[in-house]
Order: structure tokens, then sequence, then C-alpha cells
């Protein structure tokens, strides 16, 4: 999938004009590509839209016009957009009680490592982990993390042809799975793999 540009930016002016219907856009394909995998587990898989939405909100909540920081912004947001041989996406651990939240992520520590996808027939692909950034610590996780799946070119091959995917969490504190996705998200995992 090819990472966004400069060109691909519409100027803070712009973007005002059209961010009402461009963000419902956004947030009606967000809505397909989202995964809850069990009742506090959440995977929003990402691409090059969802990416430039964050772009442009970033842009126009820090008033950003400068060529430095808009490609400082596209620097930090280009990684999460997919390569063609993966699925990249935001994990995120929701509790809606603070108190219980904070003693949860205690109890989940290296939660983001023991998370897989697996395309049917195929072994288990255990995500990678918050590459360039540490999200942890000895006492708790991150409530959010970005996770890299990396797919065979095999695998690929077997999505493109249908195959059924699934996800899951396999951690002591928290193990759930999701399989087979349902049909819209499993078509918009397809369309990332180009």
């Amino acid at each position: 999938m090819q990472k966004l540009a400069r060109d691909d930016l519409y100027s803070l002016e712009k973007y005002a004009e059209i961010r009402s219907d461009y963000r419902s856009k956004v947030i009606a394909h967000k809505r397909l590509k989202l995964v809850n995998v069990g009742p506090n587990a959440t995977l929003a898989f990402e691409d090059r839209l969802t990416m430039q939405y964050q772009v442009q909100e970033m842009l126009r909540c820090e008033k950003i016009f400068e060529s430095q920081g808009i490609e400082e912004e596209l620097a930090a947001y280009n990684p999460l957009i997919p390569d063609g041989s993966n699925w990249k996406a935001t994990f995120m651990i929701e509790f809606a009680d603070e108190d219980k939240r904070q003693e949860a992520l205690t109890q989940m520590i290296a939660i983001e490592d023991k998370v897989w996808t697996q395309v049917d027939g195929f072994d288990r692909v255990w995500a990678t982990a918050d590459e360039d950034m540490e999200r942890e610590n000895d006492t708790k996780t991150s409530a959010v993390h970005f996770l890299r799946f990396e797919l065979s070119p095999e695998m690929v091959s077997a999505v493109k042809s249908g195959g059924e995917i699934g996800l899951g969490i396999d951690h002591e504190a928290y193990n759930h799975t999701v399989f087979p996705l349902p049909d819209q998200v499993r078509l918009a995992l397809t369309n990332d793999l180009t």
C-alpha cells in the first residue's frame, strides 16, 4: 500500500471545508476494520485512509502548516500503513472503569506479545508489537499498542483466495479468540494485501 506524501494531504483551509464529510467517510470505513477480541480488547486495523485522517487531524489540532512539521507527522504515521504482506493494527485494552483498567493493566504485562492472527490452514502469526517504542514497564502494560502481523506469500495468496482469518489473544490474564472474522472484516483485510 502506497505511503502518504505531502501532495496527498489537504491544506488546513481545504480540510476545514471538507472535514465533516471526510470524517463521516473515515468513521464508516473504520467500522469495517474493528474487531473486538473478548469484552475488553479491540483491534483497529489501519490503512492509508485511516492514517491520512490521523495526519490531517494532527495537522489541524497542532495548526501545522510548515514543511518540516508536515514531514514529521508523515514520518510518524506512514509506518502504520500496511506494506502489502502484513496487517497493522492499533490494539486497545478498554475498561469503562478507570480503577478496573489500571488493575487489569498490571495483570496484562506483555499481552501485546500474545496477540495472534491465523489464516485457515496455516500456523498462527504472532504480532510484532510497538516497534521503535516502549509501551510497558515492570508494573503495567499500556492500554494502547501498535501491532504488525507479517504474513508469508502463501498466507497472502490464501487470504486473496477467500481463506478464513481469525484473531486471538493467549495471555494468562486474558484469553479470547475470534474465528472466523466477519466477512466485512475479512474483505477489508484482504484489500490491505495489495
